[in-house]
């Protein structure tokens, strides 16, 4: 079992962490009070290939696997986790083109897609169905010239930024198999947005509910078969969870990495604090942590990579660990930055709040250790 990158890899990793700590972290601090990312970051990123990650190179993508992507995240989120995850959320609406689009449509979306011309968001979560996706209430009817739309779509990282959304409405019954998906442009009629959330984190994403109201778009907008889009979305998620898994991993890395620095320069007793063992310990406690993780991590990227049966199931597992550990570990970092770790100047309360929403988003750690359950009921 070789644990080593490849050396592409690693050219991919340092390529894109080089990228953020010249282009995104210096500037992070004021998107974040902006609530909003320059939209030329995009097209800049988008020239390293970031665009479209694992779309397919004949659809003009860069046809990354899955662990090569998640070097990309965990690379770009120790300069921002906001910028990271919008990234993220952007590649697996792509993907979805990619792999369920017609030829049409990947004619038309795609090529914009890779240079992030077209910004892509990801619709599915509804004010009354979180967890219970498959309870959703937007519908699509039927009309003479394609379908129209009418529901609401809650927490969508990009609301009223993005320039297309890949939307999750009700064809049929009750249920995950009467759930279609849909391409939704910027300026659709019957398209509208909420007012921006205000957030604990990921404040330099701007977040806002979705609106549909006999939103009318083409037959062509339609993404693979009717019925098929609740299976296209959760084929999504797994790779979105690795993603996001990669982000906190990165993050909380950024967050070590200055507390092992600070410690060295910040004196107590006479001596500095990295000479305390009791602190230490912490550290140890830390890497270990990050280290366990990490190879969690791209364990579970390469079986996603790998089709293995019990990918889905890893991948829950990996969310829901890594998240954690990267949450706890942005917790201690600032704890060991002292009263300089609750001041915005340092970075570290930034990190700790960014990574929160983590826990939440792409499936709930609940749900992840309901995945993980059925997993082992199964075996």
């Amino acid at each position: 079992m070789d644990f080593a990158l490849t050396e592409e890899q690693t050219a991919i990793f340092d390529m894109a962490q080089a990228f953020g700590a010249e282009h995104i972290a210096p500037f992070a601090r004021q998107w974040e009070a902006d609530g909003t990312i320059p939209k030329e970051l995009w097209t800049a990123i988008a020239e390293l290939g970031f665009g479209g990650l694992y779309v397919s190179e004949d659809s003009g993508g860069s046809g990354l696997s899955r662990l090569d992507a998640t070097l990309v995240f965990e690379a770009l989120s120790q300069s921002c986790a906001s910028v990271a995850a919008f990234l993220s959320i952007h590649n697996m609406c792509a993907r979805m083109i990619d792999n369920f689009g017609s030829d049409a449509m990947k004619a038309d979306l795609l090529p914009r897609a890779m240079t992030m011309e077209t910004v892509l968001s990801y619709c599915l979560t509804e004010p009354g169905s979180g967890s219970d996706a498959a309870a959703l209430k937007t519908k699509a009817v039927e009309t003479g010239n394609g379908y129209a739309l009418t529901g609401t779509k809650a927490f969508i990282s990009g609301g009223g930024y993005s320039d297309g959304y890949i939307v999750m409405a009700r064809t049929g019954d009750d249920g995950p198999k009467g759930i279609s998906a849909f391409y939704v442009p910027e300026g659709a009629e019957g398209l509208s947005f909420g007012g921006l959330e205000d957030k604990m984190g990921w404040r330099s994403q701007p977040t806002r509910q979705v609106q549909l109201d006999n939103c009318n778009i083409t037959k062509g907008d339609l993404l693979g078969e009717t019925g098929k889009g609740f299976t296209y979305a959760m084929m999504g998620l797994d790779g979105g969870r690795l993603n996001i898994a990669a982000c906190s991993l990165g993050a909380a890395q950024s967050a070590l990495d200055q507390t092992v620095a600070y410690m060295g320069e910040r004196k107590a007793f006479g001596k500095s604090i990295d000479q305390f063992q009791g602190l230490q310990f912490r550290l140890a406690d830390m890497e270990i942590e990050m280290q366990a993780a990490r190879v969690f991590l791209r364990q579970a990227a390469w079986k996603l990579d790998n089709k293995t049966p019990d990918a889905s199931a890893f991948c829950a597992m990996a969310k829901k660990h890594v998240t954690e550990v990267g949450s706890r570990v942005a917790d201690q970092c600032l704890q060991l930055h002292g009263g300089y770790g609750y001041l915005a100047d340092y970075g570290i309360e930034k990190i700790v709040r960014d990574l929160r929403v983590h826990q939440i988003l792409e499936g709930t750690n609940e749900i992840m250790r309901v995945l993980t359950a059925r997993h082992v009921l199964t075996k």
